[in-house]
């Protein structure tokens, strides 16, 4: 036997699915918080302050695995005056960890000449339909330019669309 109800439907709601490959851009604010060398430390906001401004490409093959290109211009202000003091040229590659983490493993060119490797820790912390909030705790170490080795932690924020 089968019964008819007009007026109710049964279909169902379709959950989107992601294809890849999947391209998305960024742009973001870079605080360089403590940075360590044979020297000693410094901490930014003291006698100088310094803020990046990320800008890039991410190309995700899959839902795992993913390319990333960036470019950060830097700006220092000390004692009344301010310059882009740097620009790093910042390949690198994505991995998803999950619950809305990455794990980006760069490498570093800067038109200083200093040159390294940035493993960056990022957590989506707001989702919207055309794009995201995150933060970043990038850890660079860097190299050259007769200077020591360095190590810095920093913190960022930006907006994924």
């Amino acid at each position: 036997m089968f019964l008819a109800a007009p007026g109710i439907s049964f279909a169902q709601t379709a959950t989107p699915v992601t294809t890849y490959p999947k391209m998305v851009g960024y742009q973001g604010i870079l605080h360089p918080i403590l940075t360590v060398d044979k020297a000693g430390t410094e901490t930014n906001f003291s006698d100088y302050y310094v803020v990046g401004f990320p800008i890039g490409l991410n190309l995700w093959k899959t839902k795992k695995l993913g390319f990333s290109v960036e470019i950060i211009p830097v700006i220092r202000a000390q004692h009344g005056d301010s310059r882009v003091a740097n620009v790093v040229f910042h390949p690198g590659v994505l991995v998803n960890l999950g619950h809305d983490f990455t794990f980006a493993g760069r490498i570093a060119f800067e038109t200083s000449g200093r040159y390294g490797v940035t493993p960056v820790f990022n957590k989506i912390v707001k989702k919207g339909a055309t794009n995201s909030y995150f933060v970043a705790i990038p850890l660079p170490v860097r190299f050259g330019n007769n200077h020591p080795v360095s190590f810095t932690a920093g913190l960022q924020f930006g907006i994924v669309f």
